[in-house]
């Protein structure tokens, strides 16, 4: 499981504790909402507001009440129903694209030893050249690595959900969209894969010998 583990203190200088701008941890706390919020309306929708469920519910409901309603009624109901809630699911994505936009313009401002893509060089550099403590070098590439595939599964969920929002503009799309919503759901799947393991990672590293990450990420790391 250390595989998974984060590392509070920097590879190349393991005195020093990583340091996180104010712009990139409220980005951090922001995107955890956002993609929790965004995966609650997937789980309301899939069980509670679920067409079939809903719709048997009604109808049985409005029929004690008195009132006659057809399969048909009572379906468009609880369709509706659902509708609603995957309105909120695009305004969450919305909310997602604005962010990672954010995370990558940020990428350009911010300071030059905490852009991630010259920690991923860093790391890369440290497990090539050095033999000492080779195996902390590893394990920092391996999770670097494994926060660029969130990344990258990011933009990929954000750009075929932002699709699927705007269909009805994207009419000579329309034959790929089975395909676009099949990898939007996968990513989705994916990305909520990679928040369990990133909990458990930092929660382990917490009970050993890197205590402090998530208070790092809330007061940028700055006291060692």
């Amino acid at each position: 499981m250390a595989i998974i583990e984060p590392t509070r203190h920097d590879v190349q200088n393991p005195t020093k504790i990583k340091r996180y701008s104010f712009s990139l941890r409220i980005w951090h706390w922001v995107n955890l909402l956002v993609i929790s919020g965004s995966l609650i309306t997937v789980l309301i929708n899939s069980t509670i507001t679920d067409d079939h469920t809903t719709s048997a519910l009604m109808k049985d409901e409005l029929q004690k009440a008195g009132s006659t309603v057809t399969d048909e009624q009572a379906r468009a109901a609880a369709h509706a129903l659902s509708d609603s809630i995957w309105g909120i699911h695009i305004y969450f994505g919305y909310v997602l694209a604005g962010l990672l936009a954010f995370r990558l313009i940020l990428e350009f401002f911010q300071l030059a030893d905490q852009k991630f893509i010259r920690k991923i060089k860093s790391a890369y550099h440290q497990f090539n050249s050095i033999k000492k403590n080779r195996e902390v070098a590893r394990h920092e590439l391996t999770v670097k690595a494994i926060y660029a595939i969130f990344y990258a599964l990011l933009i990929i969920m954000v750009i075929t959900g932002l699709f699927l929002a705007f269909e009805d503009a994207l009419l000579a799309y329309k034959s790929i969209r089975h395909s676009v919503k099949e990898v939007h759901s996968f990513c989705m799947y994916l990305i909520l894969a990679f928040i369990l393991v990133h909990i458990v990672g930092v929660l382990l590293a917490e009970r050993k010998n890197e205590r402090g990450i998530v208070s790092d990420m809330l007061n940028g790391g700055e006291h060692n």
